[in-house]
């Protein structure tokens, strides 16, 4: 297993493992582009991948512009191997490092992700979009508990 940061090239890939989640599934995946992906790897901020033979099994991306955790996702025949925590602190860890701003990200209610984002150290602080929770991480909170 390696974690490093995502490429252009990686795109296809992290597309199927996005694409592949029994939760938080698109309603409509191609509103989701290879473009949008480009975008936030290479321009709003940055992204990592896990490879497991030169596959990506999981990814995460975080956007500086918006302050936000655009996407974390592990393939479901990859979960409960820890890579999704791996991904999430690695991308705190640079994203803190950037700035000093709180984070934030939406996820829906009652599943398994809010449940990681919880016990990672995540803050509710109300609704987001279509009625997903709104959780918030700040600087200092990170620093005090990150145990990479």
């Amino acid at each position: 297993m390696l974690i490093r940061e995502a490429r252009t090239a990686d795109i296809k890939q992290m597309q199927v493992v996005r694409n592949s989640v029994k939760e938080n599934v698109l309603s409509d995946p191609s509103r989701v582009t290879e473009q949008d992906y480009e975008e936030y790897i290479n321009h709003r901020g940055k992204g990592w991948v896990c490879l497991v033979d030169d596959q990506v099994v999981g990814f995460a991306i975080a956007d500086l512009q918006d302050q936000n955790i655009w996407a974390l996702f592990v393939h479901p025949a990859f979960e409960g191997r820890g890579i999704g925590k791996q991904l999430h602190n690695r991308m705190l860890d640079w994203y803190f490092a950037q700035n000093q701003n709180t984070v934030w990200l939406g996820t829906a209610p009652n599943t398994r992700a809010e449940h990681f984002y919880r016990r990672n150290g995540w803050h509710e602080v109300g609704l987001h979009g279509k009625g997903e929770i709104k959780f918030e991480m700040r600087r200092d909170e990170w620093l005090g508990s990150s145990t990479t």
